[in-house]
């Protein structure tokens, strides 16, 4: 099954680049952790911490499983990326330090099937659109990517996507008022235990996080949010949420791309990859998603 999957994925790849008029490719992107997150225990299963090596260094993700076999993601999160993706589906990954995802070998050729499978952890292969414009284009942003998985997940259910156009019921005026949830494995935004008492990113307990946005502006490839809300109710994403799912209506309508200022403080506006348009869901569909 195994290798059956990854020749797959490869036949897909190759396919996708032949037929440019269906290829999109995904940007790259600086999405930050959860400010005002909340734990998400078992309310979305589906969503998964993606760990993977890019240039030596080890970083993680966020991505949800939309069929057994593909987890709906990111492009920027998988640039310079080497080796298999580490997934875990865990609504809580760690309370406190070590990551208790072991190092590759060797870092600069990332994971490698052996590995993960020894760790008890699922892999993957990364696939990003072909069309991603790495943050140059906003007209063609495409920052969506899949991890296509080495076993099928059987045990959980996966995620729905919104219909194509979804977003686009929204009236203008009622964007501001519209709330829109984001869900991922990002950094908890709060003042440290000791030292100086800024609130700053925090790694730890890793843990699956919900955080809701009120929506800020609406393009043909782009959701934006309004990371600027003093409510507590509402917040924002944050560093390890990127390729995260944005639901709209119950269903996948987006996935976070990155955010504009304050960046240390993960508040600021936010902008999500939307997966309810046509560009993005003709080359899902050559995944069967």
């Amino acid at each position: 099954m195994r290798t059956q999957l990854r020749r797959r994925a490869a036949a897909v790849l190759t396919a996708l680049v032949a037929a440019s008029a269906a290829a999109v490719a995904s940007p790259g992107g600086t999405a930050q952790a959860s400010t005002n997150g909340t734990a998400d225990g078992a309310a979305h299963p589906a969503t998964g911490l993606l760990v993977l090596y890019s240039e030596g260094f080890r970083v993680r993700c966020s991505g949800t499983l939309v069929t057994p076999t593909v987890v709906l993601s990111a492009a920027h999160c998988f640039d310079d990326a080497a080796g298999e993706v580490a997934v875990t589906f865990d609504s809580v990954v760690a309370e406190e330090p070590p990551l208790p995802i072991p190092a590759a070998a060797d870092t600069a050729a990332g994971y490698t099937d052996a590995e993960l499978e020894a760790a008890g952890l699922r892999s993957g292969t990364p696939v990003s659109h072909p069309q991603y414009s790495g943050f140059t284009d906003l007209n063609s942003w495409n920052d969506v990517a899949v991890v296509v998985l080495d076993e099928p997940v059987t045990d959980i259910a996966p995620a729905p996507l919104a219909p194509i156009g979804s977003l686009d019921t929204i009236v203008k005026s009622q964007l501001s008022s519209t709330v829109f949830r984001a869900v991922g494995y990002g950094s908890e935004v709060r003042k440290p235990l000791v030292g100086p008492q800024k609130a700053t990113p925090m790694t730890f307990p890793l843990l699956r996080r919900t955080v809701d946005m009120p929506g800020q502006k609406l393009t043909p490839q782009v959701l934006q949010t309004n990371g600027t809300s003093t409510s507590d109710e509402l917040g924002e994403t944050c560093v390890g949420d990127s390729g995260g799912p944005v639901y709209f209506g119950g269903a996948i309508a987006a996935v976070t791309s990155y955010s504009n200022g304050s960046g240390d403080k993960c508040r600021s506006v936010q902008g999500f990859q939307r997966v309810d348009v046509a560009v993005a869901r003709t080359w899902l569909a050559w995944f069967g998603v």
